[in-house]
């Protein structure tokens, strides 16, 4: 028989494929009788000093022999010559994910990214460390895999009202992806396994009667009668279409401002700001798993989470990366801001975590006349004077955490994985004080929830800026279309419906699926004549 059984382990245990077994064999309900077994999911509980690993096994016993797989590839087809064509803005999450649910409704998609293939990419990510200078067009937030894909590959999401989680996860797979994804609670892939998905992915597309184009920027839509004909390009060209999917990412403020411009609807969306957090990994497994040797052999690197409230605002942690680096996430010349990753074996000797503070719209009324974009204007805003502090540099001002909530400049800085550098100076000077107050109310009250974080070793690095985007481009909540647009479907995290990559990825194959499912997709013909 087929039967699955919660277990409460030790790590030990759970990392033991002796004890395991012998566990799982002490639980079954034929005793002893255990022809095959797999793990479907799996957790840490460290909320109290001996720490426990819940397992959720699967377990074929008698004249079952053999556990199998969970899940079941999708099969994709190549689309019709006659197919009608959907432009895709964006080559993160949201619009890699739209092209694949585009093929599997018969339609095809041309996926457009401003920036380059994941492999360049990545060249032109070391030669930023290496100049301290952006590339505006390729960089930790532009190109193949988008902001996600040099960001940790954290798969771990709380919208799952807004679709299939495990089908994201299930397709993530099938392209590359380690099955562990399946099992972990906290799921993550790693900077340096993503990279394979992506072209994975991007081989389904392109296989498939697909398109994926490089370095190619829209800069509009051709609009007529209430619809999105073509996509404008940069270098004067056009693709004509049936349908638009904006995916742009968080960051893409250039387009937001193309398409405000056009009489896309948009309103302006709170965001979040504050720093990097950097402490060693060492000093965060002692204080999580409550052990002052650490999380042993059998623990993974850990990771934290912590919220609180200053003065009606939150504050909170934001994309921790255990064993990862801080990496330079600006692009545009002239700002500043920075972003966390780590590899899959999260093996670094730094752990590091956004600290930011939630802003919403009007805490800065100086902005208010700017709209729909006075959020985007504050983002903009904030990052250009911290590049000003760091002396027109992206050698980034850096602070220790007990020196800020003690109003002194730190003589001197522990050592950082921000590779580009750091230089002492004051966040309480530097970061507007609605930013700095709560902040620095934050640190107290993470460090009463957590005794020893509190400590000059942990270092803030700033500016962490680009947790989510400025802007919501309003769509219908049945058809997912763009208000007063029908047939432009805005999605992920850039249009303001998601924060992650799974949640972009859920968005963008929303949006595909409510196109399919509109009451009347009438041929564009005419229009485009």
């Amino acid at each position: 028989m087929i039967e699955d059984i919660q277990l409460r382990v030790t790590p030990e245990t759970a990392g033991n494929p002796e004890l395991l077994r012998k566990a799982i064999q002490d639980n079954v309900r034929n005793k002893g009788s255990v022809n095959d077994y797999r793990i479907v999911r799996r957790s840490i509980d460290a909320r109290k000093r001996h720490v426990v690993m819940n397992l959720t096994v699967r377990v074929a016993t008698g004249d079952d022999k053999e556990v199998k797989s969970s899940y079941t590839p999708v099969t994709f087809e190549p689309v019709a010559p006659d197919a009608k064509t959907m432009v895709i803005i964006g080559a993160g999450p949201a619009g890699l994910f739209a092209a694949l649910e585009a093929l599997r409704h018969g339609i095809r998609p041309v996926v457009l990214e401003r920036g380059e293939d994941v492999d360049s990419r990545r060249v032109a990510l070391a030669e930023i460390s290496r100049q301290k200078k952006i590339n505006p067009q390729s960089n930790y937030c532009f190109g193949e895999g988008g902001a996600g894909a040099y960001s940790d590959g954290k798969l771990f999401t709380r919208s799952k009202k807004r679709g299939n989680v495990q089908q994201v996860l299930e397709l993530l797979v099938q392209h590359g992806a380690s099955e562990n994804i399946l099992i972990d609670v906290h799921a993550h892939i790693g900077s340096d396994k993503l990279p394979h998905v992506i072209k994975e992915i991007r081989n389904t597309i392109i296989s498939n009667g697909g398109e994926v184009r490089f370095r190619t920027q829209a800069t509009g839509l051709d609009i007529k009668d209430g619809r999105a004909v073509a996509v404008e390009l940069a270098d004067g060209g056009k693709i004509v279409c049936d349908a638009v999917v904006v995916a742009t990412g968080h960051s893409a403020h250039d387009t937001f401002r193309v398409l405000h411009e056009q009489g896309l609807a948009m309103e302006p969306k709170g965001i979040a700001v504050g720093v990097r957090l950097e402490h060693p990994q060492e000093l965060i497994d002692r204080i999580q798993y409550h052990n002052p040797k650490g999380r042993g052999k059998w623990l993974p690197p850990a990771e934290y989470s912590f919220v609180t409230q200053s003065d009606g605002r939150g504050v909170y942690s934001f994309c921790m990366c255990p064993g990862g680096v801080i990496v330079p996430a600006g692009t545009a010349d002239g700002e500043l801001v920075v972003n966390g990753m780590s590899a899959s074996a999260r093996s670094g000797r730094l752990a590091n975590s956004g600290m930011v503070v939630e802003i919403r719209p009007g805490d800065f009324p100086e902005f208010e006349e700017a709209g729909a974009l006075q959020m985007l204007e504050l983002q903009e805003r904030l990052e250009h004077e911290m590049f000003a502090a760091a002396g027109n540099s992206i050698v980034a001002p850096a602070q220790r955490m007990t020196d800020f909530v003690d109003g002194k400049v730190s003589a001197t800085l522990p050592a950082t994985s921000y590779a580009p550098g750091i230089q002492s100076k004051d966040f309480n000077k530097i970061l507007p004080p609605f930013i700095s107050r709560r902040l620095a109310d934050g640190f107290r009250d993470f460090g009463r929830k957590a005794k020893g974080f509190m400590t000059p070793e942990g270092v803030m690095i700033g500016l962490e800026s680009r947790t989510s985007s400025p802007i919501r481009m309003t769509r219908d909540p049945e058809r997912l279309n763009s208000v007063g647009l029908d047939n432009v479907y805005p999605a992920g995290e850039g249009a303001g419906y998601a924060g992650g990559i799974v949640s972009a990825a859920m968005d963008g194959m929303r949006c595909v699926a409510a196109y399919a499912a509109a009451p009347s997709l009438q041929s564009l013909e005419s229009l485009k004549s």
